[in-house]
């Protein structure tokens, strides 16, 4: 009885930890308001640490790749429900990672691996909390606009266009030109600074061979 009442403190504590661990990593995914949220995260956590404790504890003897296999598999039905288009973006993609990560966390703390679920809880948070305001930063270094210019039918008058673009630090993702009423309309997807675009706008403006423009 003494035995069994250890093992029953010790699944309770692999328990409690597995909503502290879920719960940890689920308020990021609660405060910004995503389909996997606090209690979703939890419950992952909760339900990746029993099925390692139970697996382990019905069959000692089976290979506990075989347990970690069947979580991932399973839990990998829930990532995918997760990710979403929205029109030409893919959606939900840290959502399934956090869902997937989470599953790994409750396995560790199923498996009595304590440190390497601690670690992984400081980790994830890291990323989570403070790893989008890197992001947000990029982004402000790094806009894509695409440009529509309508030009005299002179491929140099292109060519300098596009080598203002260069000189700017300006990046070409893709570009189109096309014969029309007399004119060239061409189309640009560019890529870069704030700056650099207000920069390249200017430069539009006090060119008197762009007859039109669309930014």
């Amino acid at each position: 009885n003494g035995e069994r009442m250890e093992f029953y403190l010790e699944d309770l504590i692999k328990l409690l930890l597995a909503v502290l661990a879920g719960g940890l990593v689920g308020l990021e995914r609660e405060f910004r308001d995503k389909s996997a949220g606090f209690r979703t995260l939890i419950f992952i956590a909760i339900g990746s640490t029993a099925f390692t404790i139970v697996s382990a504890r019905l069959s000692p003897e089976s290979d506990p790749n075989r347990i970690a296999a069947n979580i991932v598999t399973g839990i990998g039905f829930l990532g995918a429900g997760a990710i979403l288009r929205d029109g030409p973006r893919i959606i939900g993609l840290t959502t399934a990672a956090t869902i997937w990560l989470t599953a790994a966390l409750g396995m560790a703390i199923g498996g009595g691996q304590y440190w390497l679920a601690g670690m992984l809880v400081v980790v994830s948070s890291i990323v989570l909390w403070l790893f989008p305001f890197f992001e947000i930063h990029i982004d402000k270094t790094r806009e894509e606009h695409s440009y529509e210019v309508a030009l005299p039918l002179h491929l140099e008058k292109v060519e300098t266009i596009e080598a203002k673009m260069r000189a700017l630090g300006l990046r070409v993702h893709r570009s189109h030109h096309i014969k029309r009423d007399g004119e060239m309309h061409c189309t640009w997807g560019v890529s870069g600074s704030p700056k650099k675009h207000d920069e390249f706008m200017h430069f539009l403006f006090a060119d008197p061979d762009v007859k039109e423009f669309h930014y």
